[in-house]
């Protein structure tokens, strides 16, 4: 990192980032092409998980590379000044890299949407099989994350 004083280390700190964000954006390679989707999405342990409807070019692209890269970003603020270059933005921001795995059983599905549902509600719910078998679950297990702030 360029900016070794903005850079975090903590996990514990960028773990609190992640949590106060509201959106995952999700890199991945499709082919020679980038491709960053915006998620829904939950986080515990070192996992990070989404959902989506089971078909889509996102599931495409992982299925024939499952290497992605998270964006997580928290406390945007915009600092105002009297001339444009002194403008800056205030953020957190946390970029994390690991390997995304649809789930196939129910029971890891259930868990994952729970993980997802936790992090916007802070409650747990019942996922009725029906509603399961029209979704897919993906996790990300995280092997790399760094942080970064401003302010």
């Amino acid at each position: 990192m360029r900016r070794k004083e903005r850079e975090i280390k903590d996990l514990a700190t960028m773990e609190k980032i992640i949590g106060g964000s509201s959106v995952c954006r999700m890199g991945l390679c499709d082919g020679d092409r980038p491709y960053v989707v915006p998620m829904n999405f939950g986080y515990r342990e070192g996992k990070v998980y989404m959902h989506c409807a089971p078909e889509g070019r996102k599931l495409d692209v992982i299925g024939k590379n499952p290497h992605v890269c998270l964006e997580f970003e928290a406390d945007l603020q915009m600092k105002y000044a009297q001339e444009a270059c002194d403008f800056t933005m205030y953020y957190k921001s946390v970029i994390a890299w690991g390997r995304a795995e649809v789930l196939k059983e129910p029971e890891e599905k259930a868990r994952g949407m729970n993980v997802i549902m936790g992090h916007y509600t802070g409650k747990e719910y019942d996922f009725p099989a029906q509603a399961l078998a029209r979704i897919v679950v993906i996790r990300v297990d995280v092997d790399e994350m760094t942080g970064k702030q401003n302010g």
